[in-house]
């Protein structure tokens, strides 16, 4: 066999190793995910009466949700369910990939990435629970009270779940902005001199952005749009400390 016929083989069976290692990882992910399932079945209609919340509070006092579907009742808080786990066991999920790519890097990047993992897992709760708490309340206000005076608002349970679940993972995913600002000037991408001599236009993406993520109001418009400004720059200010030090 020759040199470049052993090299060849050599590779495949490390990218053969590495696809066993994924798929490992797959099944750890897979498998945590499944028990955090069962073990909230039971609380099912409790977890979905609790997503509800918001939405009860902001209904007229002669309204109420409705099922137009004979399965809704039952599939829905099952569907919330799912849900929930992907959610929870998102730390575990960042921590399988983590220990996936963590061989192919330096003690030092080893270090800022798992800093980097934490941050994130941080900051994608925190958009969820500010959607919950903040944007929630006020998008169901704002949709009550746009309502013609001749229409009851009734809701559909999984309607209402679906716009939860985007709204949670919008939110989720424009609180990772410190994160992506800090890994982009990192890999050399783009440049602290580079963002702040863009800053005004990257301002106003933000808000452009946040018109098609939030419901059509100027106050969940507001609602996003400042924390990712104020999320950018703390990206920016981190950066800039992390680079003085190195």
């Amino acid at each position: 066999m020759t040199e470049k016929a052993l090299n060849e083989s050599f590779s495949e069976m490390k990218y053969t190793e590495h696809l066993k290692e994924l798929r490992l990882r797959l099944i750890y992910i897979i498998s945590v995910v499944m028990i955090v399932f069962l073990l909230l079945l039971p609380w099912a209609q409790q977890s979905y009466r609790f997503l509800a919340n918001p939405l009860i509070a902001a209904l007229p006092t002669n309204s109420t949700m409705i099922a137009t579907d004979v399965i809704s009742t039952f599939l829905t808080p099952f569907k919330l369910n799912i849900y929930l786990a992907i959610f929870l066991t998102i730390p575990f999920t960042f921590y399988q990939f983590w220990r996936f790519i963590a061989p192919a890097l330096y003690k030092s990047e080893k270090k800022i990435g798992l800093a980097l993992i934490i941050v994130s897992t941080f900051l994608f709760y925190l958009g969820i629970l500010f959607a919950y708490t903040v944007i929630l309340p006020l998008a169901l206000k704002f949709f009550i009270l746009a309502s013609p005076e001749n229409v009851l608002p009734m809701t559909d349970i999984h309607s209402y779940l679906n716009f939860c679940i985007k709204l949670f993972l919008a939110f989720g995913c424009a609180f990772q902005i410190p994160v992506l600002t800090y890994i982009l000037i990192l890999i050399g991408l783009l440049s602290v001199e580079q963002l702040e001599k863009y800053r005004k236009h990257i301002i106003v993406f933000f808000f452009f952005v946040s018109m098609f993520i939030t419901p059509p109001d100027i106050f969940s418009m507001l609602a996003l749009a400042i924390p990712m400004w104020l999320l950018f720059e703390l990206g920016l200010f981190v950066t800039k400390l992390t680079l003085k030090k190195s």
